[in-house]
């Protein structure tokens, strides 16, 4: 299988083999899905805890969804990423477990579409 995007680096402390791609078709516009072991605080799931910058640290409009059947967010950017810029998905401390934990680090991945 062909890789879409390119992932240029991980948090530290963060397996690299975490950090899978399972594509069917390539467009600009990469959902990434974020899976989490236990529930989460729906209120903690949001573009200001979760959200994705270009390389000059400019946000991009993303759509963020919850899945709580699967512990699952969704980001998805609301216009198309451009072809070999980086981009990172910044995931914050400040997301909670729906008991009040936090996360303990800051996940933060680089990738270019």
């Amino acid at each position: 299988m062909t890789n879409y995007i390119e992932i240029e680096s991980v948090s530290d402390g963060i397996p690299a083999n975490l950090v899978r791609q399972d594509l069917k078709f390539k467009t600009g516009k990469f959902v990434w899905k974020v899976r989490f072991n236990i529930p989460l605080n729906p209120k903690t799931v949001n573009n200001v805890n979760l959200y994705v910058t270009s390389a000059d640290q400019t946000p991009l409009k993303t759509s963020i969804r919850y899945d709580a059947d699967n512990n699952m967010i969704e980001i998805e950017p609301l216009e198309p990423y451009a072809k070999e810029e980086s981009y990172f998905l910044n995931i914050t401390k400040n997301i909670e477990s729906r008991g009040g934990q936090k996360l303990k680090k800051e996940i933060r991945i680089q990738f270019k579409v």
